[in-house]
């Protein structure tokens, strides 16, 4: 399970990596990886990521409409950070964030 520590380093390197940046598409994986119907996932989609903060063991990404997408990192405490678009190969992970600000 990884540590506060290591939560608020992933958030640094994530605000580098996608503050400003749009959410082109959410791809959820598995059904047991959602835990809201409403809104609906499909409604971050276009949206800019405007905040990252810890909630918790969790990392949460404001984006603006005040809508949260919300990641535990479970037991695994790591993130893929891919440069390029997934493929449909290698989308088996749900969140892809453009670099475009």
């Amino acid at each position: 399970m990884p540590e506060l520590p290591d939560i608020a380093v992933y958030i640094e390197a994530l605000e580098a990596r996608i503050g400003g940046a749009r959410l082109e598409r959410v791809r959820i994986a598995s059904p047991f990886l959602l835990r809201t119907v409403n809104p609906q996932i499909h409604e971050a989609e276009g949206r800019a990521v405007k905040e990252l903060r810890r909630v918790g063991k969790r990392i949460a990404i404001g984006l603006e409409g005040n809508l949260w997408l919300v990641l535990h990192l479970m037991i695994a405490g790591r993130l893929h950070w891919q440069d390029e678009k997934p493929t449909a190969q290698s989308s088996r992970r749900g969140l892809y964030l453009s670099q475009r600000h």
